[in-house]
């Protein structure tokens, strides 16, 4: 009986999956984690690429961003973002022509979802 109780205690069989059971839900939610965030820098900078091109445009390309409706829809033909639509405005400002950005972008990890407003502005002389 005592041999027994012994070679209980000292069978080491199904350590490996006991240990893979407690890694495996942080390592998942890290890697889930880690392309959500990838996915909101995209994000950010498709945004701001946007705008500087189409704020670039309304000064540089007068012939094709001649008025507000065309620099608008310019900006958001240079958007490569990820299928969010942001919404973008021109304006004629005292830097130059200025064109902003906004987006609001939700990551939903399963048991809540994040909200985050994201806006981009660039001006050009």
């Amino acid at each position: 009986m005592r041999n027994l109780f012994r070679d209980l205690f000292q069978n080491k069989d199904g350590t490996t999956a006991v240990e893979f059971a407690i890694i495996a839900p942080v390592f998942i939610l890290l890697l889930l984690g880690t392309i959500g965030l990838c996915l909101a820098l995209f994000l950010i900078g498709s945004l701001h690429y946007a705008v500087e091109d189409g704020a670039r445009c309304a000064s540089v390309k007068t012939t094709i961003c001649s008025d507000s409706a065309t620099t608008i829809a310019y900006t958001q033909s240079h958007y490569l973002g990820p299928n969010i639509s942001p919404t973008f405005t021109y304006a004629s400002a005292g830097c130059g022509n200025s064109v902003t950005g906004s987006v609001t972008y939700s990551m939903n990890i399963g048991f809540k979802t994040f909200v985050f407003p994201i806006s981009a502005t660039a001006c050009f002389p």
